[in-house]
């Protein structure tokens, strides 16, 4: 039988999710003319349909449907990744220049979302049969084996994080990739090499952009106070950047968090939402979750994802097969790793990346993606061993 307790968790982070959709989509649905329950109504339906295919999921018996179900997505999306670049402007939707949506009717598909579920998949299925079945190799021959997953996680760095201007979703994607390779069995040293490679991809990418290096510049404009107290005065004085523009996302975020206090506001009476930042309920939805419900609000969510992430974790330790084990955990991952950038990023630890929080910030495909993988998890549930 599937995991009820976590079907349950999903279900209620998903109800928070069109609730807030409503209440902090205010400046958005005046500045549009939209109707008020446009946002509202279209996030309920992604959501009823994404508790739908969760059940469905679900039901399904993995040793017949989920090699198959993986493997489709993970070529699918890829597919779709590549092939929008050469759609008409008329299908796709763009932002900041970069095609990341294709437009399908009464929806737009993010292939990006998926591809992270398929990632996973392929890594699951590839971590078993070359790390599962080796023993005792030294740094040399982990090296030689991870050659094709840098030649995969290069394509992948091509497609979103240059072609869609996303760096954000390629880090979640390289952390998910070094901790699965650890849980695979890889070595420390290996797990090493890889973050090491990807913080130089990531300068790399920086550097190049004069957007990121502004970004950078504001997120250091406003934490160096607080970082470079803890220095001599000398290296503190070399180290300030002066003259900058306020930081106005990560500005108006922390101020919100601030006003929002230990109950909130009251749920609809935030006001960060009214125009100070255009589209509270996409990315800065935890933002002002705290304002209107206040950090018990924030607490609940946050046990809430402890407890999915840590009812993932549960089923993949019952679990005989490999590449369910590590499927699992992968997945576990991915959705902690969103959260935890998300979360830095809005209260000003890390700039802001634009990583959507899984089950509650507003995107159908964000939502249908996650989805589709808690479905998968739970479909693994069933051959969980009792304990």
């Amino acid at each position: 039988m599937a995991n009820r307790r976590l079907f349950f968790v999903v279900v209620g982070l998903i109800c928070v999710g069109v609730l807030m959709s409503y209440s902090l989509a205010a400046y958005s649905v005046g500045f549009f003319g939209y109707d008020e329950f446009h946002f509202f109504g279209r996030e309920l339906l992604v959501a009823i349909v994404g508790i739908i295919v969760i059940w469905l999921f679900a039901q399904l018996d993995p040793d017949k449907s989920f090699q198959n179900i993986g493997l489709g997505i993970f070529l699918l999306s890829l597919l779709l990744m590549v092939g929008m670049h050469f759609l008409p402007t008329s299908l796709v939707s763009s932002a900041g220049g970069a095609k990341r949506w294709i437009k399908l009717p009464g929806l737009s598909l993010a292939p990006s979302e998926f591809f992270k579920i398929g990632f996973v998949y392929f890594l699951a299925w590839s971590f078993t049969r070359k790390f599962g079945t080796e023993a005792n190799f030294n740094l040399k021959d982990e090296i030689k084996l991870f050659i094709p997953y840098i030649v995969l996680f290069f394509i992948a760095v091509v497609l979103i994080a240059v072609l869609q201007n996303d760096l954000g979703q390629v880090i979640v994607l390289a952390l998910t990739l070094g901790f699965m390779l650890l849980f695979a069995g890889g070595s420390l040293r290996l797990l090493g090499i890889i973050l090491l490679t990807t913080l130089s991809i990531g300068l790399v990418a920086i550097i190049t952009s004069p957007h990121r290096i502004l970004r950078v510049k504001l997120w250091w404009a406003n934490a160096q106070d607080s970082i470079l107290a803890l220095l001599p005065q000398s290296l503190a004085n070399s180290l300030r950047v002066e003259n900058l523009p306020e930081p106005y996302q990560i500005y108006h975020a922390t101020n919100a968090i601030f006003n929002g206090g230990f109950l909130g506001n009251g749920l609809g009476e935030g006001v960060i939402k009214l125009g100070f930042l255009s589209e509270v309920h996409t990315d800065i939805v935890l933002a002002g979750i705290v304002e209107e419900l206040g950090f018990v609000g924030l607490f609940f969510i946050v046990a809430a994802f402890t407890t999915m992430i840590f009812y993932i974790f549960k089923i993949a330790n019952r679990v005989h097969n490999m590449t369910y084990y590590l499927f699992c955990v992968g997945i576990a991952l991915l959705l902690a790793f969103s959260f935890i950038i998300n979360a830095f990023g809005i209260s000003g630890i890390t700039p802001i990346k634009g990583i959507a929080v899984p089950f509650i910030s507003y995107g159908g495909s964000s939502l249908l993606a996650s989805c589709l993988a808690i479905g998968l998890v739970l479909s693994i549930s069933r051959r969980a061993k009792i304990l």
